[in-house]
């Protein structure tokens, strides 16, 4: 055995352990930890594959970004009071079912191999293009301009930026405007809205507060 091929056994192996617990542990801070484990064995299956792109987006996108709301949400969860008589939850028979399910679906498209057309070089995948115009005189004395392209092998992250910022520019504009009008529309449906009588009371319960943390901190201090 190669140690490419035990790298990746081992990887794979806590990848899919902790992807089950999940959904098994009840506590919320245990699934949000074993998330973020997760998604960095994935982004290492990912390395290990040459898309170091994608596995730098796995790590800054999904363990950065996405891991931070999901702490969000358990920062709002009183977890304190949270019965400890059961480790897992009631949830985790149907999200075992789902991920049989969905491997076993992984397993007959990846197996035969059917899913892409081979690939014989990765060259062509981490190759960025160039166009120039060039003079070209025919044999009639005429001049023509001919475009040319050059290639060039880069890294994979330069490869997809290039890609993403010229060919896919107006798709990734779009999406981007999308994600903005959805960020928006989140927070005004999110934004509570006071009513006159909470408007007049915020005053007084400012006051009120002030002289409760007042009044605490002159019985502790004697």
């Amino acid at each position: 055995m190669s140690p490419a091929l035990v790298v990746f056994l081992v990887i794979g192996t806590i990848a899919v352990a902790s992807s089950i617990l999940v959904v098994a542990m009840r506590n919320p801070v245990h699934s949000a930890l074993f998330l973020l484990l997760t998604f960095l064995c994935v982004a290492i299956l990912f390395v290990m594959k040459g898309a170091e792109f994608v596995g730098a987006v796995q790590v800054l996108v999904y363990a950065g970004g996405i891991m931070v709301l999901f702490l969000f949400v358990v920062m709002l969860i009183n977890v304190r009071h949270l019965p400890d008589e059961r480790v897992l939850s009631n949830f985790w028979k149907g999200g075992l079912l789902v991920g049989l399910a969905v491997f076993l679906l992984f397993f007959t498209m990846v197996r035969p191999g059917v899913f892409h057309d081979p690939v014989a070089s990765d060259q062509a995948l981490r190759t960025t293009y160039t166009y120039r115009h060039r003079k070209v005189h025919q044999p009639d004395g005429t001049v023509v301009r001919k475009l040319i392209r050059r290639g060039k092998v880069v890294g994979n992250s330069e490869a997809v930026g290039m890609a993403l910022y010229t060919d896919y520019l107006v798709p990734f504009e779009v999406a981007s405007l999308f994600l903005l009008v959805a960020m928006i529309g989140a927070i005004v449906i999110g934004k509570r809205e006071l009513s006159a009588i909470e408007e007049e009371n915020i005053p007084a319960y400012m006051l009120e507060r002030s002289e409760t943390e007042h009044e605490v901190k002159e019985a502790m201090s004697a």
